[in-house]
């Protein structure tokens, strides 16, 4: 396991309890939360936590709501968000079977998160876009 210097740690943190409890570096090269920061900074995470913050959805739903995403690619998200713990799948023994997709106590923690993320992102589009152009109209600044 990998542990946080304890020079790192906030003075008013109680050191015994800090020593106790793992600390994760992400800045470690080697530190799993690494994995986790991958996994919700992908744009389709983002997309999919955000609709299934309004309630359970099936596949077909969540394809149609989120535009541009492929059946392989919303496939291999759930199926992360799934193994993380962030997302349920439920699979009902029906003809043919239904499967619904639901936000697990955990997914939910994230939710705030990424709502902030999606509405800076729509809010500040237009000041991004600009500095694209201007970056990209200038030679002097690929150097």
């Amino acid at each position: 396991m990998l542990y946080r210097n304890p020079k790192d740690t906030m003075e008013t943190m109680d050191t015994a309890s800090s020593m106790q409890t793992p600390m994760w570096n992400v800045y470690q090269a080697e530190c799993p939360t690494r994995l986790v920061l991958n996994r919700i900074a992908d744009k389709w995470t983002v997309l999919v936590l955000s609709s299934l913050e309004q309630g359970t959805k099936r596949f077909s739903a969540l394809q149609r709501e989120i535009g541009g995403v492929s059946q392989k690619m919303l496939t291999q998200t759930l199926r992360g968000l799934e193994r993380d713990g962030l997302v349920t799948r439920t699979i009902y023994p029906t003809v043919p079977p239904k499967v619904e997709y639901a936000l697990t106590p955990l997914g939910r923690t994230l939710v705030g998160l990424v709502a902030a993320i999606r509405v800076w992102s729509e809010t500040h589009i237009e000041a991004v876009m600009q500095a694209q152009a201007i970056y990209d109209g200038n030679p002097a600044s690929s150097e």
